[in-house]
């Protein structure tokens, strides 16, 4: 079945006595749109604007009738506070949870990684496949923080297996995922060579959404995830306090808030923290933070306006 969309564009006033209207014709409800002012980064926004209201009338025998009826009310509502005219555009049906998956492709990274649709196989088995079911967590491998992290990442495994303990000692290599989101960063970690990694995040659906992409990809128990941040591990609620890599893919007024936390005791003696998730001109407040806590800056990449850092303990 095809659609057509109603559409009015309409003050705050004017939006809930509009969607009443188009809900009495519309079998699967209304939706409202509206713009949000941020304040700063952490902001989590604030509706602001004039309000789009949409709804579906089914394209069918009735369709005319339907959208008579329809232009009717909405007249008898103008009357009462002028109305602008609504906007009337057809619709064609087709699998929308099929579609979505066409704008994901296989994404190559550094030498050895390629980033995978769970839906699809890898274009090139000389690389390492890491499956992503893209879902309510952040971290797809199409942002330039993801890629940049993933891209140090394999830096510093190549690297760690030319370095002494305690890189290379008695104990296997660890890595903690402080805010894992889809979970890609700890996957990535266990094929490029961790042992075992702790992917933690304050957001249970982030939880559940990295075992469900280690699931996919074949990762058990190698994987911890639990809910919490800095403070959880450092308590030992945890296998681990502490590992040679800790990575934060986040936002840089939460990593800076995290320094005080207490993240930069997460490194272990020679090993290294990765942050992404930093704007270039946040860049600087950052490494600061990281310096404040006696940490040294060891490599900064960047990808258009995102900077991702490698600092060492």
């Amino acid at each position: 079945m095809n659609w057509l969309e109603v559409s009015l564009t309409v003050n705050g006033e004017l939006a809930e006595a509009v969607a009443d209207v188009l809900a009495r014709f519309a079998p699967n409800g209304v939706m409202t749109e509206q713009g949000v002012k941020f304040v700063n980064d952490e902001d989590e926004g604030t509706a602001t604007g004039p309000i789009t209201v949409r709804a579906y009338l089914p394209m069918n025998e009735h369709i005319e009738e339907t959208r008579q009826k329809l232009e009717e009310s909405l007249y008898y509502l103008g009357t009462i506070q002028p109305l602008p005219a609504p906007m009337f555009t057809p619709i064609a049906d087709q699998n929308w949870m099929e579609a979505w998956k066409q704008h994901y492709k296989p994404i190559p990274i550094g030498k050895r990684l390629m980033i995978v649709p769970a839906w699809l196989d890898s274009p090139e088995p000389n690389r390492i496949p890491i499956k992503i079911d893209p879902g309510m967590a952040f971290g797809t491998g199409t942002h330039p923080t993801t890629q940049l992290c993933l891209g140090l990442m394999e830096n510093f495994f190549v690297g760690a297996k030319q370095r002494p303990a305690p890189l290379q000692g008695a104990s296997p290599l660890q890595m903690i995922d402080v805010g894992c989101g889809s979970g890609i960063l700890s996957i990535a970690a266990l094929k490029l060579g961790a042992k075992q990694t702790l992917g933690v995040d304050i957001d249970s659906e982030s939880v559940r959404n990295s075992r469900e992409n280690a699931d996919v990809n074949e990762i058990g128990d190698e994987l911890i995830l639990g809910q919490g941040s800095v403070k959880e591990v450092l308590d030992g609620k945890f296998a681990f306090k502490s590992a040679p890599l800790v990575v934060a893919n986040i936002l840089a007024p939460v990593i800076i808030r995290l320094f005080d936390a207490g993240l930069a005791d997460l490194v272990e003696p020679n090993g290294a923290i990765i942050l992404s998730g930093i704007l270039q001109e946040q860049s600087q407040s950052v490494i600061d933070a990281a310096q404040a806590k006696s940490l040294r800056m060891n490599e900064i990449r960047q990808m258009g306006d995102w900077v991702a850092l490698m600092i060492e303990r």
